[in-house]
């Protein structure tokens, strides 16, 4: 795939839809050292110092738009996947948060945001963001960064291997016709599967526990008092330890 870095972009995801826009067809990759106007999920700021990875991947109709929403758990795998190359050691720390968060120690150190437009055949930014050197503290989910685990690994060092695990894992999805390879491999390494978690709406908190994700990619969480909801969007706040339960959560 072809690559474009910049030294400072305002946003990675924003060039790629606005090259885009100006006919660009991907796929194309899109790096920057820093970002003056990085950003996550649900327009959340994304700190962007120099020393971590901001990337994205434009894919120009990758499948049909209901199956967007599967490229996180795509990219999910493919940064799994290069960390676990470039960084072994840090392997058995390493966990997928749903929807699209990356855990090492149990704090995230890489995200990613998925952002598409559907005029002219379609076009999709694959975001990504992992905390090499440097990460956040003020953030609502304990941060952390790869080489405070002992892992000294290059931005660029990382990226060379992402692009290649990343045409992997899209080859194995195909269009989304196999998400459920790519389910059955995001599960096996997902964060407190099978164990109480709390949960964010958009307007209230739910603690249940985390059963599975269903074959579109939802979160099914078993709910303390019976039954279960199926969650669509939202943000896993707390993974709840032993302790807490028996300090009197559900």
């Amino acid at each position: 795939m072809r690559l474009i870095s910049h030294g400072v972009l305002a946003s990675t995801n924003a060039e790629a839809l606005t090259l885009s826009r100006q006919g660009e067809q991907g796929p194309l990759w899109i790096a920057a050292a820093r970002q003056s106007a990085g950003r996550g999920r649900r327009g959340r700021i994304w700190i962007s110092e120099p020393g971590n990875l901001f990337a994205t991947l434009l894919l120009t109709d990758p499948a049909p738009p209901e199956h967007w929403p599967e490229l996180a758990f795509v990219a999910a795998l493919a940064i799994h996947d290069s960390v676990t190359e470039v960084a072994p050691k840090v392997r058995p720390q390493l966990a997928i948060k749903w929807p699209n968060d990356l855990l090492l120690e149990g704090a995230k150190f890489a995200g990613i945001l998925i952002e598409g437009e559907s005029a002219e055949g379609g076009a999709v930014a694959v975001g990504i963001g992992v905390n090499c050197l440097n990460h956040p503290s003020d953030t609502d989910f304990p941060a952390t960064d790869l080489a405070a685990a002992g892992a000294q690994v290059p931005p660029a060092t990382l990226f060379a291997m992402l692009s290649v695990k990343m045409l992997g894992r899209l080859a194995q999805w195909n269009r989304g016709e196999h998400f459920a390879t790519i389910r059955t491999d995001w599960l096996s390494r997902a964060a407190a599967l099978g164990q109480m978690i709390r949960l964010r709406l958009a307007d209230r908190e739910l603690i249940g526990r985390f059963e599975a994700i269903d074959d579109i990619g939802r979160l099914v969480l078993v709910l303390p008092e019976g039954g279960q909801e199926t969650i669509a969007a939202g943000d896993v706040v707390e993974l709840l330890t032993t302790e807490h339960r028996e300090a009197g959560e559900p």
